[in-house]
């Protein structure tokens, strides 16, 4: 299991990391935001939420909207009942006060990661009406012809097939595709248009003026 480790204490991401080595975990470590924004993919996040460039919420809301699988556990020597609130609304689905030992954070990994792949097990597939989505791979089928698509398209549909039949902000839906809002709205409005073209439904995703998309249900 991929483990990406963002701790600004060098002695203490040492030693963490070390102690989860040996438990036969690969760790890349981050001493920054910026490092970690940066890193590969991962399928745990242990984030301290003291960093010296940014706040750490900050970044955990960030790495929870561009990825709404991975398992984020925050690590912090803040241990008011504020804090751990700020750090679960932020995303982290856990969160550890320092100091802490390794069984605890042990247990507290492998709890996090059971239902993470409870998750991912339930959302291997997405299927809304006569659409299917087969999320690991992929691919997508509408009744029984499969829609090749792009990765950008792919990507939009399904942020909005795990949404069918709400409405999805134009918003949300650049933060979720293009992991940004800033002057890219013509863009969304190509790949709608794209993506209508391909499923040979135009109705298939509806416009809500004003707001964003909705994916209809049936």
């Amino acid at each position: 299991m991929r483990v990406l480790l963002v701790e600004d204490d060098l002695r203490v991401a040492s030693a963490l990391a070390g102690a989860l080595r040996r438990r036969g975990y690969a760790v890349t470590t981050a001493t920054t935001a910026s490092e970690a924004a940066a890193a590969g993919p991962a399928d745990l996040l242990l984030l301290d939420l003291n960093l010296p460039d940014r706040d750490g919420l900050e970044l955990c809301r960030q790495i929870r909207r561009r990825n709404e699988t991975v398992g984020i556990i925050a690590v912090s020597a803040r241990s008011e009942e504020r804090d751990r609130v700020a750090g679960l609304r932020a995303g982290a689905d856990d969160y550890v006060v320092k100091p802490f030992s390794m069984a605890e954070l042990q247990a507290r990994i492998e709890a996090v990661m059971r239902r993470a792949a409870r998750a991912t097990r339930v959302e291997a597939t997405l299927e809304v009406g006569d659409l299917r989505v087969d999320l690991d791979a992929r691919r997508v089928w509408l009744s029984e012809r499969e829609v090749s698509l792009t990765r950008k398209e792919f990507e939009l549909l399904m942020a909005l097939a795990r949404r069918a039949g709400t409405v999805v902000s134009r918003d949300r839906l650049l933060m979720d595709v293009w992991q940004t809002t800033w002057n890219a709205g013509h863009t969304l409005d190509v790949h709608v248009a794209a993506l209508r073209g391909k499923l040979a439904d135009a109705g298939l995703v509806e416009t809500v003026r004003g707001v964003g998309y909705r994916l209809r249900p049936e």
